[in-house]
C-alpha cells in the first residue's frame, strides 16, 4: 500500500494526461454519477478522490449549494485536486488526507466537520480505488460508515474484459499493474452484497463496472 502511495504520489503532477481518463475510464466516472441519483444541495463522499477527476460531474449534480467530500491517502493528489478546485471556482469542495483502510472513522469526521462539512453524507462514489487497497474491504466499511443510512453507495473499478479483440485482457490486466490495482479484486461485488436495490452497469466491452444501491437503515 505504502508503495501504491509513493508511485502516486510521484505521478500526481503528470496523472490526468497519463490515465486514459478519456478514452477509457471517464466513462465508467460518468456512469457512476448518474447512478448516484444525486440532488441539489446534497453531500457527496468521493473516496479515494485522487486529482478530483470525479468533481466536475458531481458539481454538475449537486449544484453550488451542495458538498463534495475528497479523501485521498496521497498529499500530492490532493495538491492536484486542490489546484483543479480553485482553477474552477469550486469552493464548496472539503479534502481531507486520510488512509481509509487504517484512519479511525472519528478522526475523518472531525475533519470533515471542522471545515463546515456533516459528519455523514448523503451518498459516496469509489471510483478504481477500492481495488487499490489492501485490504479493500476496510476502505469499503469506511465508505459505508461515513454515509447516512438510506443513503447511496456505489463502487466503479475494473475486470478483465469481455472483448474478444486480441490482446484486450493482456492490455487491461497490464494497465491495471502498472496502477498498482488488482484487476480481480472485484471490490464492487461488495455493494451487491451489503447494499440494497442495487442497479448494475458496464462500460468499454465490460472492463468497467459500476454497482450502485441504497445503504440499509439498520
Amino acid at each position: 500500500m505504502i508503495l501504491i502511495a509513493d508511485k502516486y504520489s510521484s505521478f500526481a503532477p503528470l496523472y490526468d494526461l497519463m490515465s486514459a481518463e478519456i478514452p477509457v475510464y471517464r466513462a465508467g466516472r460518468k456512469l457512476g454519477v448518474q447512478t448516484l441519483d444525486l440532488h441539489p444541495g446534497a453531500q457527496v463522499l468521493d473516496v479515494g478522490c485522487g486529482t478530483g477527476l470525479n468533481f466536475r460531474h458531481l458539481k454538475e449534480r449537486i449544484g453550488p449549494a451542495g458538498t463534495i467530500v475528497g479523501i485521498d491517502r496521497s498529499a500530492e493528489m490532493l495538491a492536484q485536486a486542490r489546484r483543479k478546485a480553485t482553477r474552477q471556482g469550486w469552493t464548496n469542495i472539503i479534502l481531507v488526507q486520510a488512509d481509509t483502510t487504517t484512519t479511525p472513522t472519528e478522526a475523518i469526521i472531525e475533519s470533515i466537520t471542522s471545515q463546515g462539512g456533516l459528519p455523514l453524507s448523503d451518498a459516496a462514489l469509489a471510483t478504481y480505488a477500492l481495488s487499490l487497497m489492501k485490504p479493500w474491504e476496510a476502505g469499503w466499511t469506511m465508505m459505508q460508515d461515513l454515509t447516512a443510512p438510506g443513503g447511496r453507495l456505489c463502487v466503479v473499478d475494473m475486470q478483465d474484459p469481455t472483448s474478444r479483440i486480441p490482446g484486450a485482457r493482456a492490455l487491461a490486466r497490464l494497465a491495471c499493474r502498472l496502477g498498482g490495482a488488482d484487476i480481480t479484486a472485484h471490490p464492487f461485488a461488495a455493494v451487491e452484497r451489503d447494499c440494497i436495490d442495487v442497479t448494475a452497469r458496464s462500460a468499454r466491452a465490460g472492463h468497467l463496472q459500476i454497482r450502485t444501491g441504497h445503504h440499509p437503515a439498520s
